[in-house]
């Protein structure tokens, strides 16, 4: 009987406790998941998807650098890129945040596409110093990217 009594006050103050830990709010909860449904949806290369988890993504917290970013790469490689959309995206991401080194690989990118090597290389010496050398990835990604568009010149 004793053992039942204390099970019963037991399972009443784990409830009480419970009853006060806070829950994360609706709004970030809501970002997270929609975050990492598009990067699902851009593992898969679904960037309709992507674009719309974005899109509620950025509105609901404006500051994010990174669901910013990731916007301006997802209408960057649809079918039909929407390169206005794309460096809008990137250039918020980089007044959030200058030294993204995502937005300044994915920006010098979109400046090759719209054939200008040298704001690409811009972007290039910014990660060379956000990086202290030329040994992380979006520097070396950036400079091979730069290098293919012009051997193909």
């Amino acid at each position: 009987m004793k053992v039942r009594v204390f099970l019963a006050i037991f399972a009443l103050s784990a409830a009480v406790q419970a009853a006060d830990t806070p829950s994360p709010a609706p709004a970030a909860a809501a970002k997270v998941d929609r975050v990492e449904k598009a990067r699902q949806a851009i593992a898969g290369k679904d960037w309709n998807v992507a674009v719309r988890e974005l899109q509620a993504a950025v509105k609901e917290t404006p500051q994010d650098a990174d669901a910013h970013n990731l916007l301006g790469y997802s209408y960057r490689k649809r079918a039909n890129p929407d390169l206005a959309k794309s460096f809008e995206h990137y250039e918020m991401a980089l007044k959030i945040n200058p030294n993204h080194k995502g937005a300044h690989e994915y920006i010098g990118e979109a400046y090759l596409m719209q054939g200008k090597p040298a704001e690409a290389e811009t972007h290039l010496v910014k990660l060379e110093q956000i990086c202290g050398g030329r040994g992380c990835e979006e520097y070396q990604d950036l400079a091979k990217s730069i290098s293919e568009w012009k051997a193909k010149r």
